[in-house]
Order: C-alpha cells, then structure tokens, then sequence
C-alpha cells in the first residue's frame, strides 16, 4: 500500500497527469464551443413539437380500447431488448425514477429505457475495471480479500453511478431555473397587466426568457401547450411545479390555482410571488456570502502564513547567517 501511494505521488507521474487534464480540458472547451452554437433555436423547436405529442397521446387515449398508437418515439436497438427481455422495468423503475428523469428534462420511454440499461451494464463494468487494474495491470502488497472488497465497492459505486449523473442534471437545471425565475414572473406580471391571458402570457415570457434560461423556457412552453388541452385548469400548474421540484415554482402554482378558483387577481399574486422568490434568491447569496470567511480560513492558512513568515522573517534570517558565516 505505501509502494502504491509513493508511486502515486512522485511529481513526475503527477506533473504527467495533470498536464493530460489540462490539455484534454483545453480541447474539450474549443471543441464544446464550436459544437454548442446557438441552443434556443433547436430547443425551442422541440418544446413546439411536444404541444402536438401531447394533442396526439390525449386522442389516443379517447381512442377504442386494443388500438396500438406510438404517439412518442420508442427506444430502438439491444439497450429496449436486453431491458425488455430482462423485465427490469417492473425491477428497478418506480414511479420515483420518471419524475427524477422529468425533472433532469428526459422525457418519454427513450430515456427511461437508457437509464434501466445503465443501471444494470455500469456495474459489471466498474467491477471489472477494478479487478483488471488491481490484479493485472498494477502489482499492489494489498491481500486478495482486500482487493476483492475493492471490486465490489466499484460494483457498487456503478450500479448508483446513473443516479448520481441524474442528480447532477437536476441540480444543473434547478439552479438555472431558480437563477432566471424572478424575472419571468415579472414579465408574466406585465403581460397580465396589459391584458393578456394567462396562456398567451406564459408562450411569450417562454420566447423572451429563453436567452437567459433555456431550461426553464422549456417548462413555460409545456405549461402552455398543456393549459391549451387539458380540462382541468389545475393540473398544468401541479405538474410545473412537479417538473421543476422547486418550491418558489410550486408556491407559484398553488397561487395561480387559487387565483383562478376564486377569481382573485392574477396579477396581485404574481406581484407577491415575484417578490418572494427575488427575497429568496437574495437570502440565498447573503446565505453563501456569510460562509465565506470559514471556507476562506484553510487557504488562508496554507498559501498565505508561509509567505508572510518568509517576507517578515527571510531578511532577518539572511542578516543572521551573513552574521554567523563572517
């Protein structure tokens, strides 16, 4: 073990390592730049496409009972064979598992499918990545059962592997939602106030936002499309706020409802949501703003201490040997 961690440390392997990061991060971020170009576009053309999916499943579902309709688009290939064949989906999907991939922006069987794949290929990977580099391709003092606990610690870190990338995507999106949320409702606020409907102002804050929060675009355009079809006025709002699973967007929701069951004003209660979700945003960063200075007392202490002893006390030492050599 300390063979392997003296290995690990020499400033040779680490200088090599960390300039193989460097260089692979530099090509990447060129690369993802001229891949990325402009995202609103294709994205909201999708949102577009999914009114109509949606039109298309609630046809279906007044259809005759036995009608075989593939309104959405079905996963193809081993991956929907080996999950299928394997009956994973009564195994491993809840109802949990969908509403985490909604809420990472995976909609539909395709990704659902993906991630059962996953789930159950990413383990017998990382088991045998492990005992390949532990067994054969590194010469370790570590017993046998050891490097076995190892394997199947890596095992086990593959099988909850996809719900960590999951949780990554939802984070990654709930904060870009919360960032921009404030200021969408502000401009719901002000299409409200010049008279437009609450539909036709929830596609036109979609379109404007969209430059700032792609994501949370994306949520306001379903909410249209389903404000457009649905009977029941409530749901569209419920299910926002289940895609998003902020609670700033389901407090909105549950106002909304309540605006349009009693007939209050909608532009009063988007007015007072408004500036709640601003006060929360700002608690927030006045929150990260005062756990500055603990984060800030270990670098202190490790980059700037040595220099100010060295700045403070090199001179005197300097005059010392000068002292003690004449």
């Amino acid at each position: 073990m300390y063979d392997f961690l003296s290995q690990f440390l020499e400033p040779q392997f680490l200088i090599m390592v960390l300039s193989a990061v460097a260089a692979f991060a530099t090509v990447a971020s060129f690369t993802m730049a001229a891949l990325t170009g402009d995202r609103t576009k294709s994205r909201m053309k999708y949102v577009s496409s999914e009114r109509e999916k949606m039109r298309a499943e609630r046809l279906a579902q007044l259809a005759e009972e036995g009608r075989q309709a593939k309104l959405r688009n079905q996963p193809k290939g081993f991956m929907k064979q080996i999950v299928e064949q394997l009956n994973l989906s009564k195994l491993l999907e809840t109802e949990s598992t969908r509403e985490q991939l909604k809420m990472a922006g995976m909609r539909g069987q395709a990704p659902v499918v993906a991630f059962l794949f996953f789930r159950l290929v990413l383990p017998f990977v990382t088991f045998t990545a492990a005992v390949v580099y532990l067994f054969f391709l590194r010469e370790t003092q570590l017993p046998t059962v050891v490097r076995v606990g190892i394997s199947l610690g890596a095992a086990y870190f593959g099988f909850y592997l996809p719900n960590l990338f999951i949780a990554n995507l939802i984070q990654r999106r709930q904060k870009s939602i919360k960032n921009a949320f404030p200021d969408a409702l502000d401009l719901l606020l002000i299409c409200v106030q010049a008279g437009m409907s609450i539909e036709a102002a929830f596609n036109k804050v979609a379109n404007e936002i969209g430059a700032r929060s792609l994501e949370l675009a994306e949520e306001f355009s379903l909410t249209t499309a389903e404000l457009s079809y649905l009977p029941d006025r409530r749901q569209p709002y419920e299910n926002l706020g289940k895609r998003t699973g902020l609670p700033g967007v389901k407090a909105v929701g549950t106002s909304l409802i309540q605006a349009e069951r009693y007939g209050t004003s909608l532009g009063t209660a988007l007015r007072t949501m408004a500036q709640e979700n601003r006060d929360m945003r700002m608690a927030e960063a006045e929150k990260k703003a005062a756990a500055l200075p603990p984060k800030l007392t270990v670098p202190m202490i490790v980059f700037f201490l040595p220099v100010l002893f060295i700045v403070i006390l090199g001179p005197a030492y300097i005059k010392v040997m000068a002292v003690s050599g004449g």
